[in-house]
């Protein structure tokens, strides 16, 4: 049975009349209304917070991953030793926002002979000459030198000369035995260039230079 206050006065003169147990059951009924509402609202409140927090996570990883960072597996060893086939590595998109890309970085580019990414090292400069002589790279004459390369090169023998155009940059693996690069397929326009690779998270963390 539900009792009210109203309904209780109407068989009493004033409030000061109703009977002590009266007024408990009152109360108890009445605290028992505001926790079930309560607690209904408090529910709600909670799965709502939790799908503002998911929806949220969901926008800022889109967000990352196509505005900010490049997240890829390595698939071959052509940068071998500097990164290993299948290490993990992050790319940051907004290296060169207020910057060009500078010789030796590592970068991330669109493939210009498939429909893939390659991660290369930039070894040629927009409006250089490029020279390869037996194994050994020369820039403007210039020999480079690659502490970077660890492995034996003896897969060019010989000389070979690259004009690297203005807004082009000519790439290079660190194995050099075994990477398909500008040597194969030419130079690489900037605009193909999507990240600067900053460091592996697997299988060890390491920054990438």
């Amino acid at each position: 049975m539900n009792y009210n206050l109203d309904e209780i006065l109407d068989g009493y003169d004033n409030e000061s009349d109703i009977p002590e147990e009266e007024k408990r059951y009152q109360r108890e009924e009445a605290e028992k209304e505001i926790k079930k509402t309560t607690g209904k609202d408090n529910f709600w409140k909670e799965v709502f917070s939790w799908v503002r927090i998911i929806v949220g996570a969901f926008i800022v990883a889109f967000l990352l991953s196509n505005f900010v960072i490049v997240n890829a597996r390595v698939p071959s060893g052509s940068m071998i030793s500097t990164i290993n086939e299948n290490d993990k590595v992050i790319g940051f998109r907004l290296a060169y926002l207020f910057s060009d890309p500078e010789r030796g970085d590592i970068v991330m580019f669109d493939s210009p002979v498939e429909d893939k990414i390659y991660i290369k090292r930039i070894i040629g400069l927009p409006g250089e000459t490029v020279e390869i002589r037996d194994n050994t790279v020369y820039i403007n004459g210039q020999r480079l030198e690659e502490d970077y390369v660890k492995n034996e090169w003896t897969n060019s023998p010989g000389t070979k000369t690259y004009e690297v155009p203005k807004g082009c940059y000519f790439m290079m693996g660190d194995n050099r035995n075994a990477s398909a690069d500008s040597r194969v397929w030419g130079v690489v326009k900037e605009d193909a260039i999507i990240a600067k690779a900053i460091f592996r998270y697997y299988p060890s963390i390491d920054m990438l230079d």
